[in-house]
């Protein structure tokens, strides 16, 4: 994109700023800024990863079609990212347009129906504590899952033997052409740990779920805190991580596979497979995208060579990384 592709004459053109090596527009006829060159390291839960080329964060779903259909006439690429916790973003960044949702905050909780519907930005954990707060049960296994409601549904995320699947009433999604649909479970062919949402060209923008209300709030904080403490005991959160890094290939844990390997605290740069737990990938300090890419790849080989088994990736991986 170059700014030749704008005229200031124009109607509704965006205002161009240029800041060091960095520019700032407004989407045509919004008060929703477009910034280049932005850091994403500090935006996914790994620390790592390289500038996004334009990067935009909207506050409504308004501004969210704005967002594609500007990228559309700049002939960009999308990319969707919510709180960053299930991303590795490679150091060399990502070309076309990164779209923030996690701004996308709402929530309704139904008295009369036990539904709750909230926005896709809206972090799956507080929304754990708020249902909690109301009495209102079903959500305390999502305690300590780090991401986005839209990144929970579209990974179908769970712990505990729960998951987003078992609660999912409908969903609200746009595309980049403005197309919105509400889809159901059953449309949204929920696997472990995925659905068709994921790698598609449907974003979601809010979901609804289907709780329990009418407990005492007291016995369901007592719940939700019981399921974090435990999260907290097994797994490792001093560190950054993205969380787990490999679905487990029923009727195995990846964790146990890569434990028996002997492979805990091993280390290339500044990743390290966690002691804790050997599903996670540490950034130690100083970690380059690059480190946790080949440490991936170093793990699913060993996994490979001495189990016969393909441990696939539950992180997304994102952008261009050197073959290992």
């Amino acid at each position: 994109m170059t700014l030749s592709s704008y005229s200031p004459g124009v109607a509704n053109a965006p205002l161009c700023q240029k800041t060091s090596d960095q520019l700032k527009l407004y989407l045509p006829g919004t008060d929703c800024l477009l910034r280049s060159q932005v850091s994403l390291a500090s935006l996914t839960s790994f620390r790592v990863g390289g500038p996004a080329e334009w990067y935009v964060a909207p506050r409504r779903v308004e501004d969210l079609l704005s967002s594609f259909e500007w990228a559309d006439l700049q002939g960009l690429p999308i990319t969707l990212l919510g709180a960053g916790s299930n991303l590795l973003v490679s150091d060399c960044g990502l070309s076309g347009l990164v779209v923030c949702t996690r701004h996308l905050r709402s929530t309704h909780f139904d008295p009369d129906t036990g539904r709750v519907t909230v926005g896709a930005g809206e972090p799956i954990a507080r929304l754990a504590w708020l249902a909690a707060n109301h009495g209102w049960q079903g959500l305390e296994w999502a305690v300590g899952i780090p991401g986005t409601v839209g990144g929970a549904v579209v990974m179908n995320a769970g712990a505990h033997q729960s998951c987003a699947a078992d609660l999912l009433v409908s969903v609200e999604t746009i595309s980049p052409t403005g197309i919105v649909e509400r889809l159901t479970p059953e449309e949204l062919d929920f696997r472990y740990r995925t659905s068709i949402l994921q790698g598609g060209n449907r974003f979601v923008t809010q979901a609804t779920f289907q709780l329990q209300p009418g407990a005492d709030p007291k016995q369901v904080r007592a719940t939700t805190t019981h399921h974090l403490k435990q999260r907290r005991d097994a797994q490792p959160y001093h560190l950054p991580s993205c969380g787990s890094v490999f679905r487990n290939p029923e009727p195995h844990a990846a964790g146990w596979l890569i434990e028996q390997l002997g492979l805990k605290g091993y280390q290339i740069g500044g990743a390290q497979v966690a002691e804790r737990h050997a599903n996670f990938i540490l950034n130690c300090g100083g970690a380059k995208a690059s480190d946790i890419f080949q440490l991936i790849r170093y793990v699913q080989q060993q996994v490979e060579q001495h189990w016969s088994l393909s441990l696939e990736p539950e992180v997304k991986i994102l952008g261009r990384f050197q073959p290992v």
